[in-house]
């Protein structure tokens, strides 16, 4: 862990090192200056982060993912659990020692609540004991019930308001977690409704809480448990603790936007096509309770659930880093399809207040000899090349609005040796180079061409095949580039890269159907 920490502000001190700062000076004795410039604009904006009761541990690992082109930070929600924390004790009775309590509720986190989470004098408290500080909440909806669920809060500091305090001086949004729903004993992927009312008067807590002390960095809540994006039961328990929870958000905190982040798994006998991604989509988007919603669809490449592959290579071998997940056989074997055609099929029917985003996964199924990753929590996770990850976010196409990933730390951040570069440090010293995510024939003017659309295609010239031709047109969308040039497809699966006017070229071709 303390490796982890001292890498982050490594590849920080890097990034400001190469571009020196320009940041106003603080007094002596604070976290060093801030340096706000964006330097190496990546395709990908969001980042999963883990909150850090340091607050210049914070502010170097925001600047680093600032400096890439980083506008939002999302953390998880930690875990509602069922049972007391047993360190929490004050005037030397158990901090749930108290009368009328019918559960007690433990919640762990990195993060320091106001005044307005306690509401009943001399039962609700922020407790200091044996070097910790704790929080002692009742969820009555009256100080006078005799009946009462109690939750007790222990923190390590106030990572989530360092997070906000840094996201805001940089101009950056953050979705923090929602508290995370108790799990059912044995089958750890529902949540235990049980609790569910428990957990929905804690969350209106919070989430009240972070109106009264969260600015304009405060973006929205992310709903943390997990789930698939496709066709569901209608009793599903996942469904209905979205809809409850978010519903309870929606009370507290009306307008405030719901980011969501489902996976989806192409694997033949054990997933789904791609077919059941439109209503698994809506769905989720049938719980939003009248809130603004993202849709952030992990693309499945990180865990070898659904694989990047281009519309010329469905009967190819698929790539060694997936082989332990499927064995060695062809990507048409393994999987009912590829990343693309799973996102095409979120994108071709968006329910009215979703925004579709991308959560291209930044890691390997698995860790090979010499590479750095996760070591912990199990599984191993190994960290991508930024060519792969360019290739991911080719598979995003156009009708996504946002690209994130999972997750900074320590996939970004990691480091073989000591003397080798991050991820983050091949971001900075590559993100030049064009990412292409659609390729259509398009006449301009009456002459037959291709339209290009990707990033940083500015200038230079498109590869078709082994015929090269200067670009005649550049125009601008959103958040994507486009390139023209004239030529007439010949052949399917026509190969296409893009060299642009940094004389930088493009990672891996893009091939038109």
């Amino acid at each position: 862990m303390h490796r982890i920490l001292w890498v982050v502000v490594a590849v920080a001190f890097v990034v400001g090192f190469v571009v020196p700062s320009d940041s106003v000076e603080e007094a002596p004795g604070e976290c060093p200056p801030r340096d706000t410039r964006v330097v190496a604009p990546y395709a990908v904006t969001g980042y999963w982060v883990i909150p850090r009761a340091d607050p210049c541990v914070t502010r170097r690992m925001v600047e680093a993912i600032h400096a890439i082109g980083g506008d939002t930070l999302v953390t998880f929600g930690p875990r509602f659990s069922v049972g007391a924390e047993p360190g929490c004790v004050v005037d030397g009775r158990p901090c749930a020692d108290v009368p009328g309590v019918r559960h007690v509720y433990t919640y762990v986190t990195s993060e320091e609540f106001g005044p307005g989470l306690l509401r009943c004098p001399g039962l609700d408290r922020r407790i200091e004991s044996d070097g910790r500080i704790f929080y002692r909440v009742s969820l009555a909806t009256s100080c006078d019930a005799r009946v009462h669920d109690l939750v007790l809060i222990a923190t390590d500091g106030d990572g989530l308001g360092n997070l906000m305090t840094e996201a805001a001086a940089y101009g950056m949004k953050v979705f923090p977690g929602l508290p995370a729903a108790p799990q059912q004993a044995g089958k750890p992927w529902e949540p235990d409704l049980a609790h569910l009312g428990a957990l929905n008067a804690f969350t209106t807590r919070v989430v009240a809480d972070y109106q009264a002390r969260f600015g304009a960095a405060f973006a929205g809540v992310y709903q943390s448990f997990e789930l698939a994006m496709r066709t569901r039961s209608a009793k599903d328990p996942i469904i209905a603790l979205y809809a409850a929870q978010h519903a309870a958000v929606a009370s507290a905190l009306p307008g405030t936007k719901i980011l969501v982040s489902p996976y989806i798994d192409a694997r033949r006998g054990r997933g789904f096509p791609p077919d059941q991604v439109e209503p698994g989509m809506a769905d989720i988007a049938g719980t939003r309770a009248g809130l603004p919603m993202a849709i952030a669809v992990q693309d499945g490449r990180g865990t070898g659930k659904v694989p990047v592959y281009a519309l010329n290579e469905r009967e190819a071998r698929v790539e060694a880093r997936l082989v332990p997940m499927v064995g060695e056989v062809t990507y048409a074997q393994a999987y009912y399809g590829s990343t693309r055609d799973y996102i095409e099929a979120a994108a071709r029917r968006v329910p009215p207040g979703v925004e579709l985003w991308v959560n291209v996964e930044g890691f390997e199924p698995t860790q090979v000899a010499g590479e750095c990753g996760r070591v912990e929590p199990l599984p191993l996770r190994g960290r991508p090349s930024k060519a792969r990850l360019d290739r991911q976010v080719m598979a995003t196409g156009t009708g996504v609005q946002k690209i994130i990933s999972y997750g900074w730390e320590p996939f970004f951040t990691c480091q073989a040796r000591y003397d080798t570069p991050s991820l983050a440090d091949d971001i900075v010293r590559e993100w030049r180079q064009p990412i292409i995510v659609n390729v259509t024939p398009k006449e301009m003017n009456g002459r037959p061409g291709v339209l290009v659309e990707g990033f940083n295609l500015r200038g230079g010239t498109l590869r078709f095949g082994s015929q090269v031709i200067e670009q005649e047109w550049h125009g601008r969308q959103g958040r994507l580039e486009s390139a023209w040039a004239p030529y007439l497809p010949t052949s399917p699966s026509t190969p296409v890269t893009a060299t642009n006017e940094a004389g930088e070229t493009s990672t891996t071709p893009y091939v038109m159907p």
